[in-house]
C-alpha cells in the first residue's frame, strides 16, 4: 500500500494523462488502421484514419452503451463498425438507409428504383490483375471514387432488398473486393462506432513502410 501511494505521488500527472487519453480515444476520437484494400481507391492499405466517435452517439467510455444519440449515419458516410457477423472492426461506406430498396446489376447501384449516376474519373489502372476501372459514383450529395475489377466478381449483382429499420446497407469502394453487406448482411445501428473523414498518416507497406507524406491529413 505504501509503495502504491508513493507511486501515485511521484507519477500522478502521468497517470492522469494516460487515463484521460484512454477516455478520449474510447469516447471522443481514435484512429483506425486499414490493413486491406476493400475501400480503395478512397482509403489505401496502410492509411491510419481519424475516427470521430461522437459523430453519431455520446457513449459511456470503454463501452458501446449510447447515452445520447447525436445523429444518424447519412448516405455516403464512411463508417467504422464493430461487426458481430464478421467478428471484426470494419470500414465501409453507407449506401442504403433504413427503408431503402437497394439493388445492383453489373456493379451499377439502384436506390429506391433510381439508378445511381456514374462517370469515368480516370483511365483504367494497370495492375497485375489487368485494367481496373475507376469511376466516380454520385451517392446522394457525395461524389466519390469506386474501383471495379477487369472481370466482375460474384458480388457485382444482387436483387432488390429492403433495408430493415435500425439497419444500414454498406459497401466497400473497391466493389469487387470487399466483404460488406453483400457478405455479412445489414449493419445494425448499434454496431456503428463512428465516422471517418480524414487520413491522419499513411505508411507504404510495399516500400519498407515509408511514410506517404501526400496522404497525411488527406480528406476522404
Amino acid at each position: 500500500m505504501v509503495k502504491i501511494k508513493q507511486f501515485w505521488r511521484n507519477n500522478r500527472g502521468f497517470v492522469l494523462f494516460i487515463g484521460l487519453m484512454l477516455v478520449f480515444r474510447s469516447a471522443v476520437a481514435d484512429w483506425n488502421d486499414v490493413p486491406s484494400g476493400s475501400m480503395q481507391p478512397t482509403i489505401q492499405i496502410g492509411d491510419r484514419i481519424l475516427v470521430n466517435k461522437m459523430a453519431y452517439d455520446l457513449r459511456v467510455p470503454f463501452s458501446t452503451m449510447s447515452v445520447l444519440k447525436l445523429a444518424d449515419p447519412k448516405r455516403g458516410d464512411i463508417v467504422i463498425f464493430a461487426s458481430e457477423a464478421a467478428d471484426n472492426r470494419l470500414v465501409k461506406r453507407v449506401v442504403g438507409m433504413p427503408g431503402d430498396v437497394v439493388a445492383m446489376q453489373h456493379n451499377v447501384l439502384s436506390i429506391n428504383g433510381k439508378q445511381v449516376d456514374y462517370t469515368e474519373s480516370d483511365p483504367a489502372v494497370e495492375t497485375e490483375a489487368g485494367n481496373e476501372l475507376l469511376l466516380t459514383e454520385q451517392l446522394g450529395g457525395i461524389a466519390h471514387a469506386v474501383k471495379l475489377a477487369p472481370v466482375s466478381s460474384g458480388l457485382a449483382n444482387f436483387a432488390p432488398v429492403r433495408v430493415p429499420e435500425g439497419h444500414y446497407l454498406v459497401l466497400g469502394d473497391n466493389r469487387d473486393n470487399s466483404a460488406d453487406s453483400r457478405v455479412i448482411g445489414f449493419v445494425p445501428r448499434h454496431e456503428i462506432i463512428g465516422r471517418a473523414g480524414t487520413v491522419l498518416f499513411s505508411l507504404d507497406y510495399e516500400n519498407y513502410y515509408l511514410p506517404r507524406s501526400e496522404r497525411f491529413l488527406a480528406k476522404l
